[in-house]
């Protein structure tokens, strides 16, 4: 029965990371519930002792799904892909899908966790400079990554777990911190690529119920 309960994400609408679990339902015709968790309001809802107990990290998403409460965005993805149909997010053969780990982990832990909210709210008034460092230095990696395993989307020809994570690092990149995506003409048309695939459109921060 529980695997006939809608998940219920709890996230907050321009979190990477939430935009993340987002994408890879919508990949798998997932149909699930929200509950925001703003990051901004009376200091950050994720602070609170009843969300500590969701997610002991404080931080989004936590998911919950099959009577489990699940956090860390790529084991979300990964536990929806072991146990859901639809297209596979992480490829069959072993060298692809540790290329896609290899992208997803320079992203996701290389990139993101050194520009995001709590880290910049540590940094004061550099903070613009630092996240423009950090997200310069991943992608100067990223580049000449996916020059090698790109085909139409970063590990061949079929979305994956790394293509999930590619879109909202450089949504960050661009929208966010002003980094110049021109430099990265391979990151760029990937990017270009994959929003204009529906379940991209779907997930993308402006189109969630707690959007402004």
């Amino acid at each position: 029965m529980a695997a006939q309960t809608k998940p219920v994400l709890h996230g907050y609408f321009r979190s990477s990371c939430s935009w993340r679990v987002r994408i890879a339902f919508a990949l798998k015709g997932i149909e699930f519930d929200q509950v925001s968790v703003n990051l901004i309001k009376d200091g950050g809802e994720q602070l609170t002792e009843q969300y500590k107990t969701l997610n002991p990290m404080q931080q989004v998403p936590a998911v919950e799904i099959d009577g489990v409460t699940l956090s860390q965005s790529l084991a979300v993805i990964q536990y929806i892909d072991e146990t859901r149909p639809g297209p596979r997010l992480l490829p069959a053969d072993p060298k692809k899908r540790a290329q896609v780990r290899m992208i997803s982990d320079l992203i996701a832990s290389g990139i993101q966790p050194l520009q995001n909210l709590y880290v910049i709210q540590k940094i004061g008034s550099d903070k613009l400079q630092w996240a423009q460092h950090f997200i310069d230095r991943g992608f100067q990696a990223l580049e000449p990554i996916l020059k090698q395993t790109a085909g139409k989307y970063c590990v061949g020809d079929e979305i994956s777990m790394a293509d999930i994570c590619l879109v909202p690092q450089v949504y960050n990149a661009a929208e966010r911190f002003d980094v110049d995506v021109d430099q990265y003409p391979t990151i760029k048309r990937i990017n270009q690529t994959l929003n204009e695939v529906e379940a991209f459109k779907v997930s993308h921060p402006s189109s969630q119920p707690d959007a402004p």
